[in-house]
């Protein structure tokens, strides 16, 4: 992807380095902007290759990866390392890790294990001033040898084939009956679409340009921002990779940060935590809701594996639930563990959420009483995926399911990468597939879906985010109808200035 076949040894003089991450996941999305930053600082030098070690079966796909490589916008190739042949060759152990090879072709070594073997792959976050350190001295010193090829590379991107849609990888939508509004996170184009319930009368909340900018509609920017909430006349939104909180006030047309200091939080997730919102750091908010009769604003916050609040009077952030280590353990908010919660819902009382990273849907149960307690409809454990309906952690498997809507004692569920939507009774653990065969596609019968992201119902519709279609979808509950939403006047933003 973003080139034709490519070859270690046609890249002998120039600085390589192979960064191995899979698309489900949050790390990966991490360092996205510390490689472009290298890329940016070392053009002639250095060249990235993407290796793309899939975890889920539907990230072993070469089609689903294309999509996602133009969804992120990355610029260097990418190679779809299917059957982790390449993550075996170069001993890899964990998403991300990062590879340096010389301009000699040698691997760079960055030390040794407690065994003496040598570390050629490095894991983890935060090492953008190891990596730059390292790449500027390996091409100073080839540059003294000269053998340094500094001609610049350049490569064609997945992206520009999306240059028309005027809806781009739509993460997540939200649907009020009570206001007849429509609230469209169009993530791939920084921006937020409002609609009423039938697509029309469309409004631009955003220039569409990538950055953390408030102000009024047609300045404001986001950077794929992902779940949002309503109260009343104000819009709450996770701007997901500008690592903040956005309240958007529909009568006043203006944007404001209530969360979030535009930097990802780097302090220990595990240390109990309450500060000020908009001089705290956050890490990749995915979703946001409120309870019923609260203004508290619950947040999935996939970053850092754990739930937060948001108490807009006053005007605090504090973690609420997640101990910080990425896996599914049940209980006391403060031991419980998450895995990249990627949506939330509620019936009113319990906060239901989709636990991406475990395939799973938990629960928060008990939060009025100031008693809450975690729990799980369906989920068990990091590497247990699937496509099977059931009863139970024991029985049901979804696939990295990011999102979550109630309605009527019913939890709908988009089970992403099964492509499908999914049914469960939160009472009996009753899962059940409601619309999708399955099968990648866009078509409204048969029902198929690329990817969802997001779910909400209104007026006994049901509103679904079709993330890789660039498409919503609406579902008639009733007769499970389906049809995809017609936004006329609607038109893609104008290129970023």
């Amino acid at each position: 992807m973003n080139s034709g076949p490519i070859t270690l040894e046609s890249l002998k003089g120039k600085v390589v380095l192979l960064d191995f991450w899979t698309y489900c996941c949050i790390n990966c999305h991490h360092i996205l902007p510390d490689l472009a930053k290298l890329e940016a600082k070392y053009k002639n030098e250095l060249v990235v290759i993407g290796v793309h070690s899939g975890k889920f079966d539907a990230e072993r796909n070469t089609e689903n990866i294309r999509r996602k490589v133009a969804e992120y916008r990355i610029k260097h190739p990418v190679v779809n390392d299917a059957e982790m042949e390449i993550w075996t060759r170069f001993d890899v152990h964990s998403w991300p890790s990062r590879v340096l090879i010389d301009p000699e072709g040698n691997v760079v070594v960055f030390g040794r294990d407690e065994n003496g073997n040598p570390v050629t792959a490095v894991g983890g976050e935060g090492r953008y001033e190891l990596f730059d350190f390292a790449i500027g001295k390996l091409a100073a010193d080839a540059r003294k040898k000269g053998i340094l090829d500094e001609k610049p590379v350049a490569f064609p991107t997945e992206e520009s084939q999306y240059a028309d849609k005027p809806i781009l990888f739509p993460g997540k939508v939200l649907a009020d009956a009570k206001s007849n509004r429509l609230f469209i996170s169009d993530t791939g184009h920084n921006r937020i679409v409002a609609t009423d319930l039938d697509g029309k009368d469309p409004v631009v909340i955003g220039d569409g340009g990538e950055g953390l900018v408030d102000g009024d509609f047609a300045k404001a920017r986001f950077n794929r921002q992902q779940g949002m909430c309503l109260d009343g006349d104000v819009l709450y939104v996770a701007d997901t990779e500008n690592h903040a909180i956005r309240a958007v006030d529909l009568k006043a047309k203006t944007v404001a940060t209530v969360v979030g200091d535009g930097k990802q939080a780097d302090r220990d997730p595990r240390e109990p935590f309450v500060g000020p919102g908009k001089s705290s750091s956050i890490s990749s908010p995915w979703d946001v809701i409120q309870l019923e009769g609260s203004k508290r604003i619950y947040i999935a916050m996939a970053g850092t594996h754990q739930i937060y609040a948001y108490d807009p009077e006053p005007g605090t952030v504090r973690r609420f639930a997640g101990s910080g280590y990425e896996n599914i353990r049940d209980g006391l908010p403060d031991d419980a563990r998450f895995a990249q919660p990627s949506g939330l819902a509620t019936d009113g009382e319990d906060l239901f959420i989709a636990d991406s990273e475990v395939s799973g849907v938990r629960v928060i149960s008990n939060i009025a009483a100031g008693l809450p307690k975690v729990g799980r409809v369906v989920g068990k454990g990091l590497f247990d995926f699937g496509d099977r309906d059931g009863a139970g952690p024991e029985q049901v498997r979804l696939q990295h399911c990011l999102g979550l809507a109630f309605a009527d004692g019913k939890l709908y569920i988009a089970d992403t990468y099964n492509n499908k939507v999914k049914v469960a009774d939160p009472k009996t653990a009753e899962v059940a597939t409601f619309l999708g065969d399955a099968k990648s596609g866009d078509s409204d019968e048969p029902a198929r879906f690329h990817e969802p992201g997001g779910l909400s119902v209104a007026a006994g519709k049901l509103y679904v985010a079709d993330t890789n279609n660039h498409k919503i979808k609406v579902v008639d509950l009733a007769t499970k109808t389906v049809k995809t939403l017609e936004i006329p006047g609607l038109a893609p933003p104008a290129p970023a200035r």
